[in-house]
């Protein structure tokens, strides 16, 4: 079952920093380590104006994984989480009825 997440990325400071972790999320090892606990498909992404921060909806099929991910534990990322991120911040979505 698919659970809809809020991840926010903030990236340290730099300007090669935000390219660098783009460049590997959108990479075929960064969409295959992310197909393995999302649908990277129907990810929803935004970066600030200034490029120090990045926001995605994600529809998450693992949450332990995406936990994992975002905390930099997954091995994958792990050089490039150690490089570019300073923290992330992650919510659980819910459908509020209108």
């Amino acid at each position: 079952m698919e659970k809809e997440m809020l991840a926010l990325v903030k990236l340290k400071e730099g300007d090669d920093k935000f390219p660098k972790f783009m460049g590997w999320m959108q990479s075929d090892e960064g969409m295959a380590e992310r197909g393995k606990f999302a649908i990277p498909s129907k990810t929803i992404g935004t970066v600030t104006p200034d490029k120090s921060a990045v926001m995605f909806k994600v529809f998450v099929t693992d949450k332990d994984g995406m936990m994992d991910f975002v905390s930099g534990k997954n091995p994958a990322i792990k050089s490039t989480y150690d490089e570019c991120i300073e923290s992330v911040q992650l919510w659980d979505l819910s459908e509020v009825e209108l």
